[in-house]
């Protein structure tokens, strides 16, 4: 009897499960999808096989004997898994459950990442997203982990380019930010070499945006500011800002977010006589490695969010403003 219950089928369970909830023989073969006949006898083979009646006819119906509870209540719990099995599964296929897990740049999760998921989970609630918003060091070395499905990061001077698809996402520029009530804040255009000698707040050393700071400096022949705080964080910067005459080291994105709605921080960008260019940052996908639907569909979303490809027209546009304190 032990080895008959472990062998038996799905269609039993839900056999099982079915006339335990509806207490007539016929409604439980509509549910099972099977004849009257068809579930009678299928429920006489189970009880001849365990030896005792699972079920006990009476004027109100169908009734569990003891034997049967046992049986119905493990029934009801298994046949739950399989349904959910296959709902999970086909949610799945479909792009519309599972998980995925991202990082990005904090230029790149403002611009395309964040506004993606809000749009990707507007219709797939069910899909488990998370987000690591990063340094590209730091992306790049969980990327060769296999912790990310793709990232949006810098790739650097190494050549990835068997290890993954590249494809460009966007270009950015250094913009200096300062409190209204800066010394410079009204100053007009103004070079680096005018800001030398003032307060600075920028990424620590091997940084894209450090690194493009410092070849401006260098092309305008002055040196790197010597009085400075070296921090990644928004949150410590918009810190600074409030705090001190501090010139800080952000991109269009952050920018952005702190200057407009619902924010409109009380802080201004200083006008540079020269533009100082960002290395852009990439999609990176893993080439050695499958990308579930949801992860698929999520790429789709960022990369129309970028203007490089398109994506399925039921997702609608959400906008977001979201503060992430981590570097590009």
């Amino acid at each position: 009897m032990s080895h008959y219950l472990r062998s038996l089928r799905p269609v039993q369970l839900r056999l099982i499960s079915a006339i335990a909830g509806h207490g007539k023989l016929r409604l439980a073969a509509d549910v099972c999808g099977m004849t009257t006949p068809a579930a009678s006898r299928m429920l006489a083979d189970m009880e001849e096989n365990i030896g005792s009646a699972l079920f006990e006819r009476t004027p109100k119906g169908m009734r569990a004997t003891p034997e049967g509870t046992v049986l119905v209540t493990h029934a009801r719990k298994l046949v739950h898994d399989i349904d959910r099995m296959s709902q999970d599964f086909s949610a799945h296929l479909g792009g519309m459950g599972g998980s995925v897990r991202v990082g990005a740049v904090t230029g790149g999760a403002l611009a395309a990442m964040i506004p993606a998921i809000l749009d990707l989970k507007s219709v797939a609630p069910g899909i488990d997203v998370s987000l690591d918003v990063s340094s590209s060091s730091q992306l790049m070395w969980g990327l060769e982990r296999g912790d990310y499905d793709f990232t949006l990061s810098r790739v650097g001077p190494h050549d990835y380019s068997r290890d993954f698809d590249i494809q460009p996402a966007r270009d950015e520029e250094v913009l200096l930010m300062v409190r209204r009530g800066h010394p410079m804040a009204e100053a007009g255009r103004v070079s680096l070499a005018d800001l030398s000698d003032q307060l600075w707040t920028m990424q620590d050393r091997g940084a894209p945006i450090r690194h493009a700071l410092e070849i401006a400096f260098h092309e305008e022949g002055t040196d790197l500011p010597d009085n400075l705080i070296k921090t990644a964080s928004v949150v410590a910067i918009m810190a600074l800002l409030r705090e001190s005459d501090v010139i800080a080291v952000v991109t269009q994105e952050v920018a952005d977010l702190l200057l407009s709605p619902p924010y409109c921080a009380d802080l201004v960008l200083l006008d540079t006589i020269r533009p100082i260019p960002i290395e852009p940052y990439h999609i990176l996908c893993p080439r050695d490695r499958l990308m579930s639907a949801a992860a698929r569909r999520l790429l789709g979303l960022v990369e129309k969010r970028l203007g490089k490809g398109q994506s399925d027209p039921i997702f609608i546009t959400n906008s977001v403003n979201a503060i992430d304190q981590d570097v590009n």
